[in-house]
């Protein structure tokens, strides 16, 4: 029997357990995505009063490639690719970038094997990384998310904001529709990706693989820009019905005539646990419907002194981590502890980063941090402008390595301080109804 505040960490046998007699809490968070995904064993006294709050699909398990498989011959509203594919002699696949949890290599066996059956040759077939306004992808990246044996068969390319795009049409938004010439010309062209919560869209997948993913960096900062800002209230962290953002997207998905389209979901540690494969508004609708409670967050946290959230599945865009902590906190006010584990550190973001001394993208910066907000960040591969996110950087506290971090907070938060732990803090969001 332990005290109550323990029963939550040793029901979460994937992300957290609790060490039996000792003075501390011990909680098992997932690390390093791309680089062996580990775990970090993150030490917590017991004198506070401590809430691991996981999603609840954390422990769902990983599909076999038989129900991969399985899963893409059986499309959602759609003849199956190996028919769509038949005569088709340019085939192109979109596949979302290293800040995405996507394990793509698993999925293609499948896909290639539907090609295979529609005699399309490797020739016909080419691939782009839908990076939207990220930085461009190294081969080692490519071998990572694609696997050594597609890089060697078929031709791999980053997508690119500035250059070699074509017009496609107008949305009813406004937004004037220039994409991947590549993808532009393709008499067949499919997507691969993943559906996690998402900041302004709601939910990621669907028609994102397009735009922003292959768009024209005017497209893409019509549709950031002055098409949130036309109904900014219908946009947010799991806000999907009615998000203008959202409906922008898939308007912008059929207007590039994209035909197939596979959408995961992932576990707590980044695992493939869901696929749906076919009609691409079907593909993202049934994703969507699973993952507004997979992605869940229970219990709920709020009124925290202070949150240690872990950006796992996206460390390279450590700020999502950021945004539940801080809406978890009494009065919107106290210490996130974001934990960002990333080699490659943060992603160079066209849009929103910075670009030199006091300038960025079109729409840096985006925030500042409140003064009500004591922000840490746990950055192992620190660099000098990790936290350039934020027009203020200078007011994060960086740590290198958990003890640092708990010294930190320790210094901080007496006895019977609450706080609360996220361990997928750039996948989950705060579900507030059924």
């Amino acid at each position: 029997p332990f005290p109550k505040k323990f029963k939550l960490l040793a029901a979460a046998s994937l992300n957290a357990r609790l060490t039996k007699g000792t003075d501390s809490m011990i909680v098992r968070l997932p690390r390093l995505i791309w680089h062996g995904n580990t775990f970090l064993e993150a030490d917590f006294p017991d004198f506070w009063d401590l809430t691991l709050c996981p999603m609840e699909g954390a422990e769902a398990p990983a599909l076999s490639p038989e129900k991969i498989r399985e899963a893409v011959r059986n499309p959602v509203g759609s003849p199956r690719l190996a028919e769509l594919a038949r005569g088709k002699k340019r085939v192109v696949i979109l596949f979302d970038d290293m800040t995405r949890p996507t394990r793509a290599y698993e999925i293609l066996p499948a896909v290639l094997e539907e090609l295979k059956e529609a005699e399309v040759k490797d020739e016909a077939v080419t691939f782009v990384c839908s990076l939207g306004t990220h930085g461009a992808l190294t081969f080692a990246d490519f071998r990572k998310k694609l696997g050594s044996e597609v890089i060697e068969r078929f031709r791999v390319f980053n997508h690119n904001i500035y250059e070699n795009c074509m017009e496609v049409g107008v949305t009813s938004r406004g937004t004037r529709l220039s994409i991947n010439r590549e993808a532009a010309g393709a008499d067949l062209l499919v997507g691969i990706g993943c559906v996690t919560a998402h900041a302004q869209a709601g939910f990621s997948g669907g028609g994102k693989i397009i735009l922003p993913g292959i768009a024209h960096i005017d497209s893409i900062t019509h549709y950031h820009l002055d098409v949130e800002a036309s109904a900014r209230h219908t946009t947010g962290l799991g806000m999907h019905e009615g998000n203008v953002m959202r409906q922008d997207i898939e308007e912008a998905a059929k207007m590039t005539g994209l035909k197939f389209l596979v959408n995961v979901l992932v576990n707590g540690r980044g695992e493939t646990s869901s696929l749906y494969a076919g009609a691409p508004a079907a593909v993202h609708k049934a994703a969507v419907d699973e993952a507004k409670s997979h992605y869940a967050t229970r219990p709920l946290p709020s009124g925290m002194d202070f949150v240690v959230s872990n950006a796992f599945a996206k460390p390279g865009e450590m700020a999502i981590a950021v945004l539940l902590g801080v809406l978890a906190l009494k009065n919107l006010a106290g210490t996130v502890a974001v934990i960002a584990e990333s080699p490659e550190g943060q992603v160079p973001h066209y849009l929103l980063g910075r670009f030199g001394r006091d300038y960025g993208g079109r729409q840096y910066p985006v925030s500042a941090i409140p003064p009500s907000i004591d922000l840490v960040i746990q950055a192992p591969f620190y660099d000098r402008s990790f936290a350039d996110w934020f027009a203020n950087p200078e007011a994060v506290s960086f740590t290198r390595s958990w003890p640092e971090t708990r010294a930190l907070l320790e210094s901080r938060f007496g006895a019977g301080a609450r706080g609360a732990v996220i361990p997928n803090a750039t996948m989950q969001y705060y579900r507030f109804s059924a």
